[in-house]
């Protein structure tokens, strides 16, 4: 897949810390697919990532307390690029970040041409109303010197590429520079080929899929389908577990947790629900590309990137509201949605194939000439 692409060249890959189950790792790994050539950096990889045999060298940072915590960490991650290997130069450097991994530098700026992959400025740093980790009082203090250093750090980079047209746009607001839009890949063609058994389920459940954290909302999700009369499945983890299963215990309707599920599980439980509730902010959502895959509509946030990957109306309903009755009365409007196959053919937009095709327009377009 990647044969061509920037051969003759000595290149790095850079991402942030490499953890089992990011959206951000799935899309490193499919860029490093295209550059199997390609060196790969870390600030760290986590115990359970799953990162033997990728190749992965790992900074400073790695061999101290430091791993452990993200938020302690993150002030310290500019230095850490700007000296993550002193005796290294390549002729590019692309970088894939969602903290500091853009502000990298691995040679001059006039003889290496510097991309980064954009999931998302750092939220944390930049929009801590979107995600209540960012309110981390630990942060709190730095977090407009963080953007300061963050805004001058980074005029080494000669282009960026943006995973949605909201992070696009957070680009040009915080950092005032332009970006090109690649959507990350998602595995749609495994999804939509589910056995005949899997495609014959009821669809009687709502379905949430997602990390256990508090900005993705699962307490909405059970609000909503107490409301809606309808039984819920949870798939995922995450440090709200205890706090979830208490309100699911109140709920009088079946909610059921499906803890870590395996990919193969997720595709079933995709497959067996009514629809993916995702009242969430994000910068694009993978999973609700997954769920369409599957012919299963959305019901999510009229937010972000679910303006791009979800299709009003027809592929599923976007909510402007985190109050439960809006959500409900698109439970009730679910059968008025178009068919599978058209929310299928809305999935298909974000292939691999089609994420590889936009990656090696951007990366020769910034780094010809």
């Amino acid at each position: 897949m990647g044969a061509g692409l920037l051969e003759g060249s000595s290149v790095a890959l850079v991402h942030e810390w490499f953890s089992a189950t990011g959206g951000s790792e799935q899309v490193f790994m499919a860029i490093a697919g295209l550059l199997p050539h390609a060196a790969r950096y870390v600030l760290w990889a986590e115990h359970d990532a799953g990162a033997e045999g990728l190749g992965l060298r790992e900074s400073w940072l790695a061999r101290t307390p430091l791993r452990r915590s993200k938020a302690l960490a993150l002030p310290m991650m500019p230095l850490v690029w700007r000296t993550l290997d002193r005796r290294a130069t390549f002729d590019v450097v692309i970088s894939s970040s969602h903290a500091f991994a853009h502000t990298v530098r691995l040679g001059s700026h006039e003889a290496t041409r510097y991309l980064s992959y954009v999931h998302s400025p750092a939220r944390y740093v930049w929009s801590p109303s979107f995600d209540g980790r960012g309110a981390n009082p630990v942060l709190r203090a730095p977090r407009k010197l963080l953007q300061v250093v963050d805004s001058r750090l980074n005029r080494h980079v000669h282009s960026y590429a943006a995973n949605s047209r909201e992070v696009q746009a957070r680009i040009r607001r915080f950092w005032r520079r332009d970006a090109v839009v690649v959507n990350p890949p998602v595995a749609v063609e495994y999804f939509a080929a589910a056995p005949d058994a899997q495609r014959a389920q009821p669809r009687d459940y709502l379905l949430g899929v997602g990390r256990w954290i508090p900005y993705k909302n699962f307490d909405l999700m059970i609000a909503i389908a107490d409301e809606a009369g309808l039984p819920l499945m949870i798939a995922g983890s995450g440090p709200e577990e205890a706090r979830l299963r208490k309100l699911a215990a109140a709920a009088r309707v079946p909610v059921t947790f499906e803890v870590r599920p395996s990919k193969e599980r997720l595709r079933e439980l995709y497959w067996g629900a009514r629809a993916l509730l995702f009242p969430a902010h994000e910068d694009f959502g993978i999973i609700p590309v997954e769920a369409q895959a599957c012919g299963t509509p959305v019901i999510g946030l009229g937010r972000g990137g679910l303006l791009e990957t979800v299709v009003d109306g027809e592929t599923g309903y976007l909510v402007d509201s985190l109050k439960p009755a809006p959500h409900v009365e698109a439970v009730r409007r679910l059968p008025r949605l178009s068919t599978q196959r058209r929310m299928q053919e809305q999935a298909a937009r974000f292939s691999p194939e089609r994420f590889a095709h936009r990656m090696r327009e951007w990366v020769t377009d910034a780094t010809s000439g």
